[in-house]
């Protein structure tokens, strides 16, 4: 599907992560076990200045992290690994529904030792959504001792703890399937969770996954649900969906799912987030905590900013998704951050 010559029909072909990252790696964290053990799959960019590790939101991947990878590197000189948890992407795990934040933060450790033996570089944490609290974990239980700064991205105690309740009806209201990862993509930006058609080609591969089907299942899996959460997609379902379901059960052999059914982490949801805010006051780091609105300041964090023991900035609205609908602004704090605290050099050659 690509761009119409007069109409300028957006193009919502996957793109390959090869235009972001320079590397692919799936990392195995526990060699020596007699059935592989877990392997994280990376993406790195860069070799000289501190590593930004940076952790996805719930039900994203590392992905996510591809169009702010190449806006961050022009701006200065570091290295880049995004990595996907577990449960998510293309990582593969022996217990792949345990998200604790004790085992996810064991991970982001255990993934850095395994590419970096005992002396990694200094490594500034950046999280978003889930990755941001499970960043807030690792660094206050020291478990990275090169760390030397901390960005947490949009997650913040109060709005997040307030939000659980209406994590499952946003979950059911998500179409349980696609009939191509274009269709994917398109709904992906049409109904709002990506409002940056450039990430949603990237970021959607890492979000969902080819499936073979049977035949006479394939008319009801690629129907919509009926209580559909996001209002402005309801045109794009009408459309794309009610008019296929005719003809799904002859054409559809495979379909795409969802890669994590982030409903079945559920037990897990309040242990992510309760008590995070105090854990990212109490982190001796220099911190940046950026948002995409300021009424999600809790009044822990509120009393903290003011006695000035973090950096923060308000993103312009841009949704939840902040380092994909808002790369370039992302990459702008984030590169001050880096520069303020001098742990990155600007780079030179920033006319590209």
């Amino acid at each position: 599907m690509s761009p119409g010559a007069g109409g300028h029909q957006p193009d919502y072909s996957p793109v390959s992560w090869e235009e972001y990252f320079e590397q692919m790696e799936d990392v195995n964290v526990s060699a020596g076990l007699a059935d592989g053990g877990d392997v994280f799959r990376v993406y790195r960019a860069g070799d000289a200045g501190p590593l930004l590790l940076l952790l996805h939101g719930g039900g994203h991947s590392a992905l996510s992290w591809a169009v702010f990878t190449t806006a961050i590197a022009s701006r200065v000189t570091c290295r880049v690994l995004a990595m996907d948890l577990r449960g998510h992407g293309s990582t593969l795990v022996r217990q792949s529904d345990d998200f604790s934040t004790q085992t996810m933060s064991s991970d982001v450790a255990n993934v850095i030792r395994a590419s970096y033996g005992e002396t990694p570089p200094p490594i500034v944490l950046i999280g978003h959504g889930v990755g941001g609290a499970i960043a807030v974990h690792t660094a206050s239980s020291m478990l990275l001792p090169t760390a030397v700064g901390l960005v947490v991205i949009d997650v913040v105690e109060g709005s997040a703890m307030d939000a659980l309740h209406s994590i499952q009806n946003f979950l059911k209201g998500r179409p349980k399937s696609f009939k191509s990862m274009e269709h994917a993509i398109e709904w992906s930006v049409k109904s709002g969770q990506i409002r940056n058609l450039e990430s949603a080609r990237v970021s959607m591969v890492g979000q969902i996954k080819r499936c073979e089907v049977e035949e006479s299942d394939a008319l009801e899996q690629t129907s919509p649900t009926p209580d559909l959460v996001a209002e402005r997609s309801e045109e794009f379902y009408d459309q794309s969906y009610v008019n296929d379901k005719e003809n799904a059960a002859t054409e559809v052999r495979g379909v795409y799912k969802w890669r994590i059914d982030l409903s079945k982490s559920e037990k897990y949801w309040d242990g992510w987030f309760r008590g995070t805010s105090n854990l990212f006051l109490a982190c001796n780091l220099p911190k940046l905590l950026l948002l995409a609105g300021i009424d999600r300041l809790d009044r822990d964090l509120t009393i903290g900013q003011m006695q000035g023991k973090f950096m923060m900035q308000v993103l312009p609205p841009c949704g939840h998704a902040v380092q994909e609908n808002k790369p370039d602004k992302v990459a702008e704090a984030v590169a001050a951050f880096l520069l303020r605290h001098r742990f990155a050099e600007a780079r030179r050659d920033t006319a590209r």
